[in-house]
């Protein structure tokens, strides 16, 4: 059985020059994607951390027996009742208190509590904010969250912006197989080669030249991906901790490079028939 003969075909430079392109490309669209699919997971695990937690400060010392009747006739609401003592406080606070001085007389006494569901947090809410001030971990770590939702924003224009960066180079090589092998085309053209069929074999090129470059960028991106996480995680706390990207994340990145495998092909095939019309 006899194999079709491609009608173009790329010289050596070319082929390694474009794939090395595509390459890069592909590198930094799986690279984009995987860093705002980890913090997307980071901020979606901190939101679910912290929303059941809060504080409450007692400034006046004649509020606390009302605050703590109200915490004991709220129990079943809670799951845990940790009151931060004064020396925990001052360990805290140690950093910008200068030494000496009755510091514990000005400190508050604050419990923290971890409720069962949000609409129990919301009626202890009601009944203490009288008495007390009452900080809701989600909202004191909203500006972290905030910086996470930025930092996903950044990663998808970065995104966007290669994808867009793909389709133009796409185009190029398109454009550059077109004029090198405009002859062929003269050619096919007199012998009554329908658009269709010249597109398919620029089809051909760029889709060889794609699924080599969409496999390379790919087994490059992951060690990287890998080693932010593993950088992350090291931090230990904070919304970098929460770093992480799931199987259906990864699932998704390995989908990425063949959708860029789609869309090259089809931007050569709207690219050629263009050329073909305007020639």
């Amino acid at each position: 059985m006899t194999k079709k003969p491609v009608v173009f075909s790329l010289i050596r430079d070319q082929s390694i020059f474009m794939t090395a392109i595509m390459s890069l490309l592909t590198f930094l669209a799986v690279l984009a994607f995987g860093i705002a699919l980890a913090i997307g997971t980071g901020v979606a695990r901190w939101n679910s951390q912290w929303n059941l937690f809060a504080t409450v400060q007692v400034m006046d010392s004649d509020n606390l027996p009302k605050v703590k009747k109200i915490i004991d006739e709220n129990k079943e609401k809670i799951i845990t009742i940790n009151e931060i003592s004064t020396e925990q406080m001052k360990d805290l606070l140690g950093p910008w208190i200068s030494s000496g001085g009755a510091l514990e007389n000005y400190l508050p006494t604050m419990y923290e509590l971890q409720f069962n569901t949000i609409g129990d947090l919301e009626s202890v809410e009601k009944q203490v904010s009288e008495f007390a001030r009452f900080l809701t971990h989600s909202k004191a770590l909203k500006s972290s969250t905030s910086a996470g939702w930025k930092m996903i924003l950044i990663s998808s224009f970065v995104l966007l912006l290669t994808l867009g960066a793909i389709g133009i180079c796409i185009s190029y090589i398109a454009r550059n197989t077109a004029l090198l092998h405009r002859r062929e085309l003269e050619i096919l053209n007199q012998i009554g080669a329908t658009d269709t069929y010249v597109a398919r074999q620029m089809q051909i090129i760029i889709a060889k030249i794609c699924t080599t470059a969409g496999a390379i960028g790919f087994i490059v991106a992951v060690p990287f991906l890998l080693l932010i996480l593993g950088a992350a995680h090291s931090a230990r706390v904070g919304l970098m901790a929460m770093l992480s990207i799931s199987g259906w994340g990864w699932f998704t990145l390995l989908i990425l490079p063949i959708a860029i495998i789609i869309f090259a092909i089809w931007i050569t095939k709207k690219t050629t028939i263009n050329i073909l019309k305007n020639s």
